[in-house]
């Protein structure tokens, strides 16, 4: 009688064997030296990056304790990337990423020092707050696209879903650490110090460009130049249900959902009646919820239509549980669930684009991603503002949730059509 285990019978996997497959599922990109560079220079610089966003935020807000306001320096922000990146995405898909991420990523640290500069000034004038700002938004129009489309060069396409959970995980937890770091700051030194630690942290990201073995890139041939490209883009999203389905959801997600710098804001001090550190408190624990959620979604595969429609009704209901939190200490479950549903609905609708476009369109369809998600803040930016000062800090939370649940409700009727036809 052999004494070998029958094979029908299952052998339990041990539990230390099993954690370890799933951290290796998680992190699998991260193999990669150059992907690697850049996570981590990325991680330092976007920490950075939110630090300047929320002080700009709060400096505006005391300044002037106005919606409007508020969203006026989200238009100025994001609004450039309205305007210029369909045609920045263009350029990403025709030229060397990482040199032009030289330039953008430059120019953005010296943005950010003159932020630092006029925040030292006894009483800087606020046009000029606001055209930094602009500045800055014409900066980010370009780089966005350069940075979202680079991960692809990275590493192989079997690692592409991971890589881009990955780093939709790095940019969370930056938004942990940075608004964290800007209370800190602003509340112990005063606003000019974290507009200068943030010109300070692009130093790490563009050593780490420099740093990266040219020859392991995986550039996609570049297209000719032609006339049209920008159109080309559009009628490719238009021919592609998938595509078309969730970019038609994000425009209205992006305008009445995803504005929640503005919203955020406005509804700690107006409706809970709290501070600058209730606000950096939510804003960090906003950006927990949306890092766990990353890492769970990086060790799966959540490319299907489905996975964006989930999401964005789940993300929906969230902004409806938060919006009649009265105090802190309710808001701050209702916010961990923002934050997980709306990293869970932006990582399916990113990661579709990376695994099912064409690679030589990746630059120009993020970038027309990137117009109806941060692009829009000129139009919900402002919208928000209005909104709270008519109708109360809650209203905005109200209107993204029914609004983010309608859209998922869409999306279902339309992939069932196509799916039909």
């Amino acid at each position: 009688m052999s004494l070998d285990a029958d094979p029908a019978v299952p052998v339990p996997v041990p539990i230390r064997t099993r954690l370890g497959r799933a951290r290796h599922r998680t992190f699998s990109s991260l193999g990669s030296r150059n992907y690697r560079l850049f996570f981590f220079g990325q991680l330092v610089s976007n920490t950075g990056n939110w630090l300047t966003i929320v002080a700009l935020t709060l400096l505006v807000l005391h300044r002037t304790n106005s919606g409007v306001a508020v969203g006026a320096l989200s238009a100025c922000q994001f609004g450039p990337i309205l305007l210029l990146s369909a045609w920045a995405g263009a350029i990403a898909d025709r030229h060397d990423k990482r040199r032009l991420l030289f330039l953008t990523q430059s120019l953005e640290m010296l943005q950010s020092a003159a932020l630092a500069v006029l925040a030292f000034l006894p009483h800087a004038p606020l046009g000029a707050l606001f055209a930094t700002a602009f500045a800055g938004g014409i900066f980010l129009s370009f780089d966005n696209p350069l940075r979202r489309s680079f991960v692809t060069e990275m590493v192989p396409r079997e690692e592409m879903t991971n890589a881009v959970a990955l780093y939709s995980a790095m940019v969370n937890a930056s938004r942990i650490f940075g608004p964290a770091l800007a209370g800190v700051l602003v509340v112990a030194f005063g606003f000019g110090w974290g507009f200068t630690v943030d010109s300070a942290s692009y130093v790490f990201v563009i050593a780490a460009l420099a740093m990266m073995r040219t020859a392991e890139l995986r550039r996609a041939p570049p297209p000719e130049r032609t006339k049209g490209e920008i159109r080309a883009g559009l009628r490719y999203v238009a021919s592609q249900p998938n595509l078309r389905i969730s970019f038609i959801m994000l425009a209205v997600v992006g305008v009445l959902g995803y504005n929640l710098n503005v919203g955020l804001p406005l509804f700690v001090e107006h409706s809970l009646h709290r501070g600058d550190a209730a606000f950096t408190l939510l804003y960090s624990l906003f950006s927990t919820g949306a890092l766990v959620s990353a890492l769970v979604v990086a060790g799966r595969s959540l490319v299907r239509l489905r996975h964006i429609l989930i999401g964005a009704a789940a993300f929906g209901i969230a902004n409806l549980l938060l919006a009649p939190a009265p105090n802190i200490a309710l808001a701050i479950p209702a916010v961990l669930l923002v934050g997980v549903t709306s990293i869970m609905y932006m990582t399916a609708t990113t990661a579709i684009v990376q695994v099912e476009a064409d690679p030589s369109m990746h630059g120009r369809i993020l970038a027309l991603q990137a117009v109806l998600l941060v692009g829009s803040a000129p139009i919900g930016g402002p919208l928000v503002g209005i909104i709270a000062d008519l109708a109360g800090a809650r209203a905005p939370l109200v209107m993204g949730g029914v609004a983010s649940i309608a859209a998922a409700a869409w999306g279902w009727s339309a992939a069932r059509k196509a799916a039909r036809a």
